[in-house]
């Protein structure tokens, strides 16, 4: 039963890290659509 826990605990610790690394060299691709709204001059209180 330990050696069971223990090697649930590695493999989350792997998967964690793994994530990790992942997000921390991962490049994603920046929007390419160009987004314009109109806010109301209400908005803004003057």
């Amino acid at each position: 039963m330990g050696k069971l826990i223990i090697g649930l605990v590695v493999a989350v610790l792997l998967a964690v890290l793994g994530g990790a690394l992942f997000l921390a060299t991962w490049n994603p691709p920046a929007p390419s659509v160009a987004v314009e709204k109109v806010l109301p001059d209400a908005r803004f209180p003057h």
